[in-house]
């Protein structure tokens, strides 16, 4: 555990994590009032992140207790299968940051540019920039960050919250769609069978 030793009660590390991937939040053009659920479970899977990686190695500590042996390096603690992959796992989350992190913003300028006319009062269906190939980029964003971290530095915490976090956003985003079909009518139902939900070309 000493190769990791530097990782663990920074405080100040934890802190600054949580307040950057928390920041996110600001640009999630989340239409009408987000359920609270998906907003906390998200936070609460960044608390877990930075805590577990910069804090205290929590997820290593129960395994071993149950166990009554200390874990391998890159099992629950420390960068992911180390000895198997490296630092490929932090490569992959970079990645991943970047990518949602354009999702996140142009569904926010798009968003905040195009869906609601001030001139006639009503609301205009986005089917430009991110939203010609998805039709939530903001929270394929927010999972990709998610999956990113979990990645990188996978924990007990990480590994159970990820699938909770799919499922509660995935039930907002349908709940979402209905609004949807409700205000757009036959123009969202033509959307819908052109672009896909979450991923681009594929689901």
């Amino acid at each position: 555990m000493e190769t990791f030793e530097s990782h663990f009660h920074n405080w100040f590390g934890v802190i600054f994590f949580i307040v950057v991937y928390s920041t996110v939040l600001f640009f999630i053009p989340f239409y009408k009032k987000m359920d609270k659920k998906p907003i906390g479970t998200y936070l609460a899977f960044v608390v877990a992140f930075a805590i577990e990686m910069h804090g205290i190695p929590f997820s290593m500590w129960v395994i071993s207790w149950i166990i009554g042996k200390n874990l391998p390096e890159g099992i629950l603690w420390g960068h992911t299968l180390f000895d198997e992959i490296g630092y490929w796992g932090m490569y992959i989350n970079y990645m991943c940051a970047i990518t949602a992190l354009i999702f996140i913003v142009n569904g926010w300028r798009n968003i905040y540019k195009y869906y609601w006319s001030k001139e006639t009062g009503t609301g205009a269906l986005v089917k430009t920039g991110i939203y010609r190939y998805i039709r939530h980029p903001q929270y394929t964003g927010l999972l990709l960050l998610s999956f990113g971290m979990m990645v990188e530095w996978a924990t007990l915490p990480l590994l159970i919250l990820f699938p909770v976090m799919v499922g509660m956003y995935v039930r907002l985003a349908k709940r979402e769609e209905k609004d949807m079909l409700r205000e757009f009518g036959n123009e969202y139902k033509v959307y819908m069978k052109k672009t896909k939900m979450f991923i681009p070309f594929i689901v």
